[in-house]
């Protein structure tokens, strides 16, 4: 690369060494970018970004400490023109929604890097948004769903954490006929067949956690 050309310089953010070590390889094979640091977590993410201002950041969407969403928005909103993409094996809409909120300019997942991420990396240095077609594809599928109401998420988390209907109500101090009605609510709106379904849709979109 000449000086009218430069490098792209890469940040690689992942928790475990050896997608770091994988990327890296992927990265080395290049002849347009280089690897100038590692981190393996939010907080080490956001030391490494201040002290190598890198073009293109590769940041994990769940790790110890702080996540990617919340590092991205750190970083973010220190230096606005930072071009982060998310990786993740994760395929909720949900989350990569909050993602792109945070200020991503990119959602890939990691099954997927060897065939997108250098494409995804040059796409991003030039000022483009990459998300990977599943996930645009399940955004599309959730936004035609009506979104689901702060208590109808809360009651949805309490459906995956195994209580009843009746537990619930205790747990919120309301009837049980408020939550049989707010259960009804779910189920339509997510178009699940019963409780344990609306929980797994609910998991799998990344509306509730884990």
């Amino acid at each position: 690369m000449t000086d009218e050309h430069p490098r792209i310089r890469v940040l690689a953010v992942d928790d475990h060494p050896l997608l770091r070590e994988g990327i890296a390889g992927l990265i080395a094979d290049q002849s347009d970018m280089t690897l100038v640091a590692e981190a393996a977590n939010g907080r080490e993410a956001i030391e490494q970004f201040r002290a190598h201002r890198p073009d293109v950041t590769l940041m994990d969407l769940m790790m110890p400490e702080m996540n990617g969403v919340e590092a991205t928005m750190a970083i973010r909103a220190e230096f606005p023109d930072a071009r982060i993409v998310v990786l993740t094996t994760y395929t909720g809409d949900v989350q990569a929604a909050r993602a792109l909120n945070a200020g991503a300019s990119g959602y890939l997942l990691k099954n997927s890097l060897r065939t997108q991420l250098m494409s995804a990396i040059r796409a991003v240095h030039t000022g483009r948004k990459i998300v990977s077609a599943d996930i645009t594809m399940a955004m599309a599928q959730h936004a035609a769903q009506d979104a689901l109401s702060p208590s109808e998420i809360r009651i949805l988390s309490l459906i995956a954490g195994g209580l009843s209907n009746k537990e619930i109500a205790a747990k919120l101090t309301v009837t049980e006929e408020a939550v049989k009605g707010q259960v009804k609510n779910i189920l339509s709106k997510l178009g699940a067949n019963d409780r344990t379904h609306a929980a797994v849709i609910g998991l799998r979109n990344g509306i509730i956690d884990a």
